[in-house]
């Protein structure tokens, strides 16, 4: 596998992960502690990796409640 493969692979995991998270916080409230982190760099890049899978998990939504495949119970 090329490093391009490897580079998009882990990306789109990473991606799915971060989904996973909002999906998480949408339907629980948990939500991982940021405020922890003492670098207020790496809390940047943290909340700008939760924001991406916020925004994929909302997208996703949409994108299915506007199917004919899937209904809201």
């Amino acid at each position: 596998m090329t490093i391009l493969g490897k580079a998009f692979h882990i990306s789109f995991d990473l991606v799915l992960v971060s989904a996973c998270l909002a999906g998480i916080k949408r339907n629980t409230g948990l939500t991982p502690k940021v405020d922890v982190i003492g670098d207020p760099h790496v809390k940047g890049y943290v909340s700008k990796y939760l924001n991406v899978g916020e925004s994929c998990y909302d997208y996703t939504v949409a994108t299915l409640g506007s199917s004919n495949y899937f209904v809201r119970k």
